[in-house]
This record gives C-alpha cells, sequence and structure tokens, in this order.
C-alpha cells in the first residue's frame, strides 16, 4: 500500500512538469505606434487631474480611420470629445495625426504651483471657481491656463495663471 502511494505522489509531481516542456513558438511580429504621443508629453503631467488625464489618453488613442466619419477626401477631421469635467474639440488629419486641441476643463483642482502662487498673492482669498484651458499645436506645443474666481467674504475678483503659477 505504502509502495502504490509512493508511486502516486511521484506519478503526480512528474507528470506536470512533462506537460511544461513545450516547443519553441515563433511569434508574430508586432509594430507599435504611437502617433500622438507628442500630445500627450505636451498635455499631461504627474500633477494632472485623474478625469483631464482619461480624456487626453482617449483623445490621443482616437483612430479616426476606424470612425464612420472617416472618408478619403478630407485633408482635416474635427472630433469633440465630452466628460461631465470638460470638452475638447481636436483635429486630426487624414493619417490619424491629432493637428490640434482646444480643451476645457471646470473645477478640477489646481496644481501646487498655482494654489501656492494665488495662496502667496492673495492670503486670505480662497479659490470659488477654476476653470482649466489647454490649447494645443502639434507645431507649437501646449499653452495651459487657469482661469480663477477668488472670494474673500463678499469681494470677487477673478485671475488668470499659467501651469507654472505665473499670475497673468
Amino acid at each position: 500500500m505504502k509502495k502504490l502511494l509512493l508511486l502516486l505522489f511521484l506519478f503526480g509531481m512528474i507528470n506536470p512538469m512533462l506537460g511544461q516542456i513545450t516547443e519553441p513558438e515563433e511569434l508574430k511580429e508586432v509594430e507599435l505606434v504611437a502617433v500622438n504621443y507628442k500630445y500627450l508629453d505636451a498635455v499631461t503631467n504627474e500633477e494632472v487631474a485623474v478625469p483631464v488625464k482619461n480624456l487626453s489618453e482617449h483623445v490621443a488613442k482616437y483612430d479616426i480611420k476606424s470612425s464612420e466619419i472617416y472618408h478619403d477626401d478630407y485633408d482635416t477631421y474635427e472630433v469633440s470629445f465630452f466628460i461631465p469635467e470638460g470638452t475638447v474639440l481636436a483635429a486630426y488629419d487624414r493619417d490619424g495625426k491629432l493637428l490640434r486641441t482646444i480643451e476645457r476643463y471646470k473645477n478640477i483642482g489646481l496644481p501646487e504651483a498655482v494654489r501656492n502662487a494665488v495662496k502667496e498673492r492673495y492670503p486670505n482669498w480662497t479659490v470659488s471657481k477654476d476653470v482649466y484651458l489647454v490649447n494645443y499645436h502639434d507645431k507649437k506645443g501646449a499653452d495651459k491656463r487657469y482661469k480663477l474666481k477668488l472670494e474673500n467674504g463678499k469681494e470677487v475678483i477673478r485671475i488668470k495663471t499659467d501651469s507654472q503659477g505665473n499670475i497673468l
């Protein structure tokens, strides 16, 4: 009986090992193309809010050629993307390259540089509303600005800053 159990145990250990021996398989070559990587590099960073980052990635990955609006006769295509926090109007060429975008996001949170600059310049004021604006052009890069509404009691002022916190 002990020999039978030992034999079954050894057979149970060896059988899965034999199943692991396979012939090497030749895999197909995969070509990865990042068409709109410049856009993602220009627009996103670590401090960008999650909805902005997600929508930017969606805009960069959008395949105009598989869209129902695609037709070989047109040179550019304008596509709008919407989320509750904002909108993006993007222009693509016929090959799917992102040419330019106009983006607007409301109340998404400010990066630390902007928060610190506003806190330093306007110490007793609070940000009641913010709008994040991005204009991207494939040759010029991205222009990122914040429009802020500040309140101090009943007083209200509006200011504009760039993404580094410089008050414009």
